[in-house]
């Protein structure tokens, strides 16, 4: 009777092929102990080294090869190997930012952004189209301010803006605002008697914003085109006429107030003075202020009664 009667075809077949890996398995032992020359089965101690100095070597190479101790003050933490990490772009670098095989950097990103800035500070390049292209409205050439034509929407050229500064100079919010300067000094101020509300309105008067020159700290200049406040003005009073008149009320306004104000002032000082005079009038009066009488004996012999005061004065009087 044969081992495998009793059992079923599929218990029969693994049988059969565990029997065949256990045989191949003896086949390769004796292969590799040939090799290594000891016996499969044989258990080999570690190779002890010879001497000292290879002790300590094969130490130090143990010690660089083991991990770094965990540090139990640092609390829990998670340790990453920098080496097999891989950038996916997951972050704040996109594809866009690949020259090739490499990213660009923060500081290159920075000045790029930086260059951009610029470009739309210094306006846009030269004009190549003479049909199409801007031209200024004083004498047709083609090199204008990109910038005013961006800001205040006006088209000139830069030898324009210098040869008339009556029209395209800047102005700052206080020359837009009332000065309280003379009328010879009003004519080179030019106020213009507008509110913060009008300055502010930029669909009223655009605006160009440039660092305060006194202090970094301190606000942005608020520069505006010339012309554009004078526009402004002139509907505003009813053209310079009416702007003179009205800043003529205004100085007449001030100049009312500021005598009644002195004349309240010299109407308080009058009245403390005579308040002060009166004081003194009452302190200089003199009030005698007589003390117990004593019997004094007059030439003729009489003893009376007299009553002496501080400042010398004397009374007689009668004792009943």
């Amino acid at each position: 009777m044969s081992s495998t009667d009793g059992l079923t075809p599929a218990q029969a077949r693994l049988a059969a092929l565990n029997r065949l890996k256990a045989k191949n398995k003896l086949a390769a032992a004796p292969a590799a102990a040939s090799g290594s020359g000891a016996h499969p089965y044989v258990h080999k101690l570690a190779a002890v080294p010879s001497n000292a100095r290879d002790m300590v070597q094969q130490q130090q190479t143990a010690e660089a090869s083991a991990p770094l101790p965990r540090d139990s003050r640092l609390g829990k933490y998670f340790e990453y190997d920098l080496s097999k990490l891989h950038n996916s772009r997951g972050g704040f670098l996109t594809v866009d930012d690949l020259e090739g095989d490499r990213i660009k950097s923060v500081v290159e990103l920075a000045r790029e952004k930086q260059r951009e800035k610029q470009l739309m500070r210094e306006g846009e390049e030269p004009a190549i189209f003479p049909d199409s292209s801007p031209r200024c409205s004083e004498c047709g050439s083609l090199e204008i301010d990109h910038q005013f034509l961006k800001v205040f929407d006006v088209k000139v050229c830069n030898k324009c803006k210098k040869e008339k500064p009556e029209k395209y100079s800047l102005l700052t919010k206080t020359e837009c605002k009332e000065v309280s300067l003379g009328s010879a000094a009003r004519a080179h101020t030019q106020d213009y008697l507008l509110t913060d509300p009008e300055l502010r309105d930029t669909d009223l008067l655009p605006h160009l914003l440039k660092p305060n020159p006194h202090a970094a700290s301190y606000s942005n200049m608020m520069l505006f085109l010339r012309f554009q406040v004078e526009e402004v003005a002139w509907n505003k009073w009813g053209g310079e006429e009416g702007l003179d008149a009205e800043w003529t009320r205004r100085e007449d306004m001030k100049k009312r107030k500021r005598e009644e104000k002195f004349e309240s002032g010299l109407r308080d000082l009058r009245k403390r003075t005579r308040n002060n005079l009166f004081q003194r009038r009452q302190e200089a009066e003199h009030v005698h202020e007589f003390v117990d009488a004593d019997e004094v004996m007059d030439e003729n012999g009489d003893v009376k009664q007299v009553q002496v005061c501080a400042c010398g004065a004397e009374q007689e009087v009668e004792v009943f």
